[in-house]
């Protein structure tokens, strides 16, 4: 086995979002995150070697932080995924950092949760490496609860992920921990930046994310009270707001596909017009039809508007078919592609449909003319 072991859920054709998972657990560290994430990306969980299903020999002693980067990337390359939004945790969100420095281009967004640009130096990472070469990972996993979880809460499944980690696959991603340190390249990030820090995490406490959020030009910082180290797990409603406001969700691109598609004086009119009994509405539009269905790159703008334009004319709504024929120009197609998806729509949708929807297409098309 080559690549590392992952789970992919979500729309193909959705913006592609990679999870890395922290030292000692597996995918599973997402299981209350990545599912509603999946509804508007294409979420992918990785494993790091060693851990869940993936291979121990896929990293060796001496690693380092780079080195599980660029199993990051061949896992991207083989699901055909050039450019993705990222997040992760610890020792994932170190991948993240690294990824963010050297290899900018692969990356839409950056969250780094519970983790820093460097982990407290070499030596206590050296140590617990060469206590995991000789004693196993069975004792350090008794004491997993309190390094993750604040007092008397626990993850069952998590632990077990820790215990049953390979050996030596374990003690060369704390060789990776050792040697990282990236402070002094921080400032050279571009990519839109979040960092998470839980207010409670003993490993990575939050200065370590203050630090980053210091450096990184624009970035964001979110503290969650009651968090510890592994915050998805301990606190997923939380992560999960972070996270959708900062991989701009459905509603923000929405709203900018909207205002392209439609022009900013149509929207600046329905916004003024928006009433709290109409505001539900109005993000309801934004969020899925303009947030989904526009965003998703399957079809193009083109193909849209002459479905839409047809939909229009079966169903009889003139006003909007008005607002999308001049949509539809704006999308690309010119006065005699519209005439023809009309005349389409006389075999399809009826002759009288098709007079009406001519009539109204006329007279947008000869405003436009009067007005260039």
């Amino acid at each position: 086995m080559t690549l590392l072991n992952h789970h992919t859920e979500g729309p193909a054709s959705a913006p592609p979002l990679l999870l890395g998972p922290s030292l000692g657990t597996s995918y599973a560290l997402w299981d209350k995150v990545a599912p509603e994430l999946s509804i508007t990306h294409r979420v992918v969980r990785w494993d790091l070697p060693g851990h869940g299903g993936s291979a121990a020999e896929l990293i060796k002693a001496g690693a380092t932080v780079g080195d599980l980067a660029g199993l990051v990337l061949a896992l991207a390359d083989s699901l055909g995924i050039e450019r993705f939004a990222y997040a992760g945790v610890s020792l994932g969100g170190a991948v993240g950092l690294q990824l963010a420095v050297h290899r900018p281009e692969r990356l839409s967004s950056l969250a780094v949760i519970c983790s820093s640009a460097h982990f407290n130096g070499a030596g206590p990472w050296q140590e617990r490496a060469a206590l995991v070469r000789r004693e196993g990972l069975a004792g350090l996993a008794e004491g997993a609860d309190a390094r993750w979880f604040t007092s008397g809460f626990t993850v069952p499944e998590l632990v077990r992920d820790h215990r049953d980690a390979d050996p030596d696959a374990y003690a060369a991603c704390c060789d990776a921990l050792a040697a990282f340190d990236l402070r002094d390249r921080l400032p050279e990030i571009a990519v839109p930046t979040l960092l998470v820090a839980g207010r409670e995490d003993p490993a990575t406490p939050p200065a370590h994310l203050r630090e980053i959020a210091d450096a990184v030009p624009g970035s964001t910082l979110v503290e969650l009270p009651g968090a510890s180290h592994l915050a998805p797990a301990q606190c997923p409603e939380a992560v999960l707001t972070a996270l959708r406001a900062h991989f701009g969700g459905p509603v923000g691109r929405g709203m900018e596909v909207r205002r392209e598609v439609l022009g900013d004086a149509h929207v600046d009119r329905a916004q003024a017009r928006q009433t709290p009994f109409t505001a539900r509405f109005q993000d309801f539009i934004s969020r899925y039809a303009w947030g989904e269905i526009w965003t998703d790159p399957t079809l193009s703008r083109r193909e849209r508007s002459m479905i839409t334009l047809t939909a229009l004319v079966a169903h009889g709504h003139y006003d909007e078919l008005a607002m999308h024929v001049r949509a539809a120009r704006r999308n690309g197609l010119t006065p005699e592609e519209i005439g023809a998806v009309l005349l389409q729509t006389a075999v399809y949708c009826g002759v009288p449909a098709a007079n009406s929807a001519f009539a109204t297409a006329q007279r947008v098309l000869a405003e436009e003319e009067g007005s260039s």
